[in-house]
């Protein structure tokens, strides 16, 4: 809930959207963002005065794809010990889930950090840590890597960047968008500068932005300042935080230990250089390397999204989560059908938690 002078500084902010008169889309790409949206019932108010914020593949258990959740399985089912978040434990594919392989006896382990993973390695086990996430938790798995002694122990790297994600959207023009609220955490890490060369190349106004209610409102006004005049900047709302040049020693552990790769989105094609594998440095302790034998049956077939789901085209911006037929019916989080609606940065998840149980589809 908003504090009474909290709430003053946010009618002062939705009064002055309001006379603008505006009728724009824009997308952030943050599930903390939707999260703050949705808590707060920000996406009705915003919707109320012309701003439609659609959310995008801000969520990185979400976009990570059925192939690579197949090889975590693949390698949990072959003996070895696969280190895991809670929620990536969970998302399911097509041939059950990571916490489905655990009930069958297959050893998984939800951890908390990789150096969880790292410690059951040096107990002897021979250790998969799932490598999620973005800029925000890629140093971390790379400052592991540049440490790490043992044999037991690698690394399957899920990990990905977001800017090339953006051109992508951009670029496949499924939605029209007016401008992006920028991630605050990627931020942290990246700075501002890649944000500048979409906003050169693209003409599209962005805006970092923080995660409390007023980061959000402060951000969408700043946003739509620039849409009203014809502006396309990078505007940085989370200051505090977010220093223009980023955390360059965090990006530094991530060009020595990573190389760039084009891979798949869950909800895209291939989007180039957006992915980040283990380098030949540290080819030691890349998963795909190291159980080549054993992956190479799960490398050579196809895994679609889960019929009727739609939660490929709720990363994309295209649906709200309650426009699909499975939400709150068939797909709920004790028996989720996608992945937006385990983690909690998931769209579906967050609706659910925030709304579902009041009515909806629910």
């Amino acid at each position: 809930m908003f504090r009474l002078e909290d709430r003053k500084i946010a009618d002062r902010i939705v009064e002055k959207l309001k006379k603008m008169e505006l009728q724009i889309t824009i997308m952030h790409v943050c599930g903390t963002h939707q999260d703050t949206l949705v808590r707060h019932g920000l996406d009705i108010l915003l919707e109320n005065v012309g701003v439609d914020v659609r959310q995008g593949p801000g969520c990185p258990v979400c976009v990570t794809t059925p192939a690579e959740i197949e090889e975590a399985l693949w390698l949990a089912r072959h003996g070895k010990t696969v280190a895991v978040f809670g929620d990536m434990a969970r998302v399911p594919s097509k041939t059950g889930s990571l916490l489905q392989a655990k009930a069958e006896g297959c050893d998984v382990r939800v951890v908390y950090s990789i150096d969880d993973a790292i410690k059951l390695a040096e107990k002897g086990k021979e250790v998969v840590f799932i490598g999620i996430g973005f800029e925000t938790t890629a140093p971390s798995t790379a400052a592991a890597l540049m440490s790490a002694k043992n044999e037991n122990f690698s690394v399957l790297s899920c990990h990905r960047t977001v800017p090339p994600a953006l051109e992508a959207l951009i670029k496949m023009g499924e939605t029209k968008l007016q401008g992006l609220i920028e991630p605050g955490h990627v931020s942290t890490i990246i700075g501002i500068e890649p944000y500048k060369k979409l906003a050169a190349e693209f003409k599209i106004p962005q805006v970092i932005a923080g995660f409390e209610p007023l980061d959000l409102l402060m951000g969408v006004y700043l946003l739509a300042e620039m849409i009203k005049n014809g502006e396309s900047d990078v505007k940085n709302e989370y200051s505090r935080v977010v220093r223009p040049e980023g955390n360059p020693r965090a990006r530094e552990a991530m060009k020595e230990v990573f190389v760039t790769i084009d891979v798949k989105w869950r909800g895209f094609p291939v989007i180039p250089r957006s992915g980040l594998e283990i380098g030949e440095r540290y080819a030691q302790f890349n998963a795909r390397k190291k159980y080549e034998h054993i992956l190479e049956e799960v490398h050579s077939q196809e895994f679609e999204e889960p019929e009727g789901c739609r939660c490929a085209e709720v990363l994309r911006g295209l649906c709200q989560p309650v426009e699909c037929p499975f939400f709150g019916t068939a797909c709920r989080p004790e028996h989720p059908v996608g992945p937006c609606m385990v983690s909690f940065e998931g769209g579906c998840a967050i609706e659910w938690n925030y709304r579902g149980r009041k009515g909806g589809n629910g």
